[in-house]
């Protein structure tokens, strides 16, 4: 027997060591906690899906706080505010009441996608995206909103209130291309995501053009980080801000770049291949990386040791084999992808850790009109804007 077993045995004669066994028994404690990952065998129950939100448009990014209000990204070009009793109120510089023109232009239509009577609307919106569609969201330091505008291709600022500010246009003597998704860093620095200079850009998924790109705002101004991603989408950071984890929709893939104090990037790998298209993603406390298969309608988690879990499954199998062999055969148009979304979360895009213990999680959509939001077994990594 070694000398820790026998102490660990014999603790009662041993009372100066009582302190370092309690130690010792709390570290085997956490090994073996560390060892059992809580979503490894757990499924979302679709019977406990619960839903927030009414007649929403296009709820593609969501964003939580601590208060429990919830924000939404909305195609009438702003957010809608969800509030912890569950009354709504849209924010957009543009008022019904003040410019009715201009805010059905921005709003592309009046109903909701489940409503489009022709395939007419539809390609205004998903396809062509015209109009002002804000897409991804996140918190300036002051409070306010910076948009990724999917529709106008510009990054926006925009007030709680509702005024708006447009930040960026171009890049280097271009058009900034289909803006993705913001995210704010420890420094206030504002990283952003261009999918694609593709137009329009579902042709992107048949070229598979390598033309997506991450920039950074800072105080020298605005520059290109790093680029030749095929499809880029959401970008998050680790607790620790030395990687930055990037969304590859087209590749079915999910990349990662280390950091460096200046905000140059470096040494980019492949994180995690994927059965899908992946689109948003979060971590939790675990270090599962959680993300949303986009026109499969499904929900998956890659776990530290690079294994797929799905863990939530709204897929149509007769749609779902049609689009990837569209896919394979780089034939996708959007007449097949109008075809292909499930029932609770049409075209999800994306996922939000929330509520008071941050295992709440909340679901965006590009169709849907509400937001499904049920209970995880774990804790969500906290965004910038609750720490």
């Amino acid at each position: 027997m070694n000398t820790i077993g026998f102490i660990l045995i014999n603790k009662n004669y041993y009372p100066n060591v009582v302190l370092l066994y309690k130690l010792l028994e709390y570290l085997l404690m956490y090994i073996q906690h560390r060892n059992i990952n809580p979503i490894k065998n757990w499924k979302v129950n679709r019977e406990e899906i619960q839903f927030l939100g009414h007649d929403l448009q296009r709820p593609e990014c969501i964003l939580t706080e601590p208060n429990g209000t919830i924000w939404t990204a909305d195609a009438r070009g702003g957010v809608m505010k969800i509030n912890p009793d569950g009354s709504q109120k849209l924010i957009t510089p543009f008022k019904e009441s003040d410019d009715l023109t201009t805010f059905k232009k921005l709003s592309n239509q009046t109903n909701p996608i489940s409503e489009i009577p022709n395939l007419q609307s539809y390609n205004s919106r998903y396809v062509q995206a015209q109009g002002s569609l804000p897409n991804g969201l996140c918190f300036d330091v002051k409070g306010n909103f910076i948009i990724a505008n999917w529709g106008t291709d510009h990054i926006e600022m925009m007030t709680p209130e509702g005024k708006l500010t447009t930040l960026v246009t171009e890049i280097e003597g271009k058009a900034l291309g289909k803006a993705n998704f913001p995210l704010r860093d420890s420094k206030g620095r504002i990283w952003f995501t261009v999918t694609t200079r593709t137009n329009p850009w579902t042709e992107q998924l048949n070229s598979r053009a390598t033309d997506g790109y991450i920039a950074l705002i800072d105080e020298k101004g605005v520059r290109i980080v790093a680029e030749g991603f095929c499809g880029t989408n959401e970008i998050r950071f680790d607790d620790t801000e030395e990687w930055l984890y990037v969304v590859e929709s087209t590749a079915h893939q999910i990349s990662r770049l280390r950091v460096k104090e200046n905000g140059d990037l470096y040494g980019r790998e492949v994180y995690a291949r994927l059965s899908g298209f992946p689109d948003g993603f979060a971590f939790d406390t675990y270090g599962n990386l959680w993300t949303t298969l986009i026109f499969t309608d499904q929900l998956a988690a890659i776990t530290p040791e690079g294994e797929e879990l799905i863990l939530l499954d709204d897929s149509n199998p007769a749609t779902k084999k049609l689009l990837f062999e569209h896919y394979e055969n780089r034939t996708l148009t959007g007449e097949i992808l109008a075809s292909v979304q499930g029932t609770l979360c049409p075209w999800m895009a994306s996922l939000s850790f929330g509520g008071k213990d941050m295992k709440t999680v909340y679901l965006g959509s590009l169709r849907g009109t509400r937001v499904p939001y049920f209970q995880s077994p774990v804790a969500g990594q906290k965004m910038i804007h609750w720490r």
